[in-house]
């Protein structure tokens, strides 16, 4: 017997792919149904060779239901999760909604998976940043290894992380430009077409912008609270695929040749780390890829036992959807969840 999986925000870009993934990875499913709000109703998605039809989110039973990976935004969220985690339904939510709530697991599979026995306390399970993700799946087993004290990290965020409006901005534009045509903005603060926007969600008191501190504060609940974090989020003209460059301080020593070493072993985590023309990872290269990619590994001379390196990932799948199928199988795999319509 497989578990009925619920797809809430369905039509969105993660809801879709969600949907792929699941198919993908052979997720034991007895039923999946796509909700979306009731003008996306009637709305046809894939999964796999199926055909699914989009049903209301607002009007759904999900009293035998297992799972539901939402991703639908964080105000529908916060309204929704708790009812459907009271009927019973584990929910895996991919907005920011409930990731610093100390009673709602954040969790990565590869970083913290312990850490999921806390769902009960709310039936709700938290989904990270997609810069964040990608991120602590490269950190981590070198936190393990040689304890780390201080993060920068600079992101280069693609579009699709805004949504499908901020990919047709992206696409508009960039047509524009080469017709001479007029270019608008409606998603971003300025034009993205060939050029980098350094503004990410909305400013904060100190300056900072809520990506920048997501990166923060997430880094800390799921890796180490001790970790002293500071981020600077961009915008670039990059359809899919995140990346990152970081400079990492630690307490002990530990060499490039030693990180990459740790990194090949690590789950989720693939070195391409050549010193010659074209020996790293690009955005475009990771899109469709479920890795989290590793390049530029290289010791920082000035600090005491620092490194920088570059991290790629595709933001759409290890940066939200792939993440949630995992913690799913996580449920399943640790026995936390049985089906109930077996039951």
């Amino acid at each position: 017997m497989g578990f009925k999986i619920a797809i809430a925000g369905a039509t969105g870009n993660v809801g879709r792919e969600m949907l792929n993934i699941l198919a993908e990875r052979a997720f034991p499913v007895s039923d999946v149904v796509a909700l979306a709000s009731s003008r996306s109703v009637g709305t046809e998605v894939s999964f796999g060779d199926k055909t699914l039809k989009v049903k209301n989110l607002e009007t759904h039973d999900f009293s035998d239901t297992d799972i539901c990976l939402m991703s639908a935004g964080g105000s529908v969220s916060k309204t929704w999760s708790p009812k459907i985690g009271a009927q019973g339904c584990v929910v895996i939510d991919n907005s920011s909604a409930w990731r610093y709530d100390a009673d709602v697991p954040l969790i990565v599979p590869e970083v913290n998976p312990d850490a999921i026995s806390g769902y009960t306390k709310r039936n709700i399970i938290a989904n990270p940043n997609c810069s964040t993700a990608q991120l602590v799946v490269a950190l981590k087993p070198l936190h393990d290894h040689a304890k780390i004290k201080r993060l920068v990290v600079s992101t280069y965020q693609s579009v699709s992380g805004a949504g499908k409006d901020g990919m047709d901005e992206l696409f508009n534009q960039t047509r524009a430009v080469f017709v001479a045509d007029p270019i608008s903005s409606h998603k971003f603060t300025k034009r993205i077409a060939f050029n980098v926007i350094p503004h990410i969600d909305v400013f904060m008191e100190d300056g900072y912008t809520k990506e920048e501190w997501k990166v923060l504060a997430e880094t800390k609940k799921m890796l180490d609270p001790k970790i002293k974090v500071t981020c600077t989020a961009v915008r670039v003209p990059v359809f899919i695929g995140h990346s990152e460059s970081v400079n990492i301080e630690f307490e002990s020593e530990i060499s490039a040749e030693e990180a990459r070493d740790i990194l090949r072993d690590a789950p989720g985590c693939q070195v391409i780390d050549k010193h010659e023309d074209g020996g790293y990872i690009t955005p475009y290269e990771c899109a469709g890829e479920d890795a989290t990619y590793i390049s530029r590994i290289r010791e920082d001379a000035t600090v005491e036992n620092g490194l920088n390196m570059w991290i790629v990932s595709d933001n759409l799948r290890k940066g939200a959807a792939l993440n949630a199928v995992q913690i799913a199988e996580l449920l399943v795999n640790r026995r936390l969840i049985s089906p109930r319509l077996a039951a």
